[in-house]
């Protein structure tokens, strides 16, 4: 298992004065600390979980943005008990983007398994990059992702603005 702190500390709980060195100097989140150790705990029982890396876990007002390597996140998305257990282990919502993806790729991981049309990214006067995201279909009550939320993370995590569309008006 590939984590961003020591696999020793995950399985252990206590963090060593190396990884503690890497928090206090901004280097690692505790974000990414906390979910290392809730993925070792998740792999003693669980022998799926043991060949993942994890690259980044970072947490926006209860939402636990994950960065895993492709395959892991396909593994996850194949089995739903394997994403509840993940769920039920974290505090708020969990969101599986690929690390080290574009921005276009990591706004449709926010949204999987929504189908999204186009992605477009306009620069507007001021040097400030407007993203726009057409989605299939038209919005609901009863939609699956929320997109404030959506909105929110993209934000924080990548400093983008977006707007969201539907392809069918209400």
């Amino acid at each position: 298992m590939k984590l961003p702190i020591c696999s020793f500390d995950a399985k252990n709980a206590v963090l060593c004065p190396q990884c503690e060195g890497k928090i206090s100097s901004g280097i690692l989140s505790q974000s990414d600390a906390d979910a290392s150790i809730i993925l070792a705990n998740i792999a003693k029982s669980n022998k799926e979980i043991e060949n993942f890396s994890m690259f980044s876990c970072k947490e926006f007002e209860g939402n636990f943005v994950l960065s895993l390597a492709r395959n892991d996140i396909r593994v996850i998305r194949q089995s739903r008990t394997l994403y509840r257990l993940l769920q039920d282990q974290f505090k708020g919502k969990i969101w599986l983007v690929e690390a080290d993806e574009t921005d276009s790729k990591f706004i449709e991981d926010l949204f999987f398994p929504t189908k999204i049309l186009s992605i477009n990214s306009v620069w507007a006067p001021g040097g400030v990059q407007k993203t726009k995201a057409v989605i299939s279909g038209k919005w609901t009550s009863r939609f699956p992702i929320d997109t404030q939320k959506v909105i929110e993370i993209v934000k924080n995590a990548r400093n983008l603005d977006i707007e969201i569309e539907f392809e069918v008006k209400r």
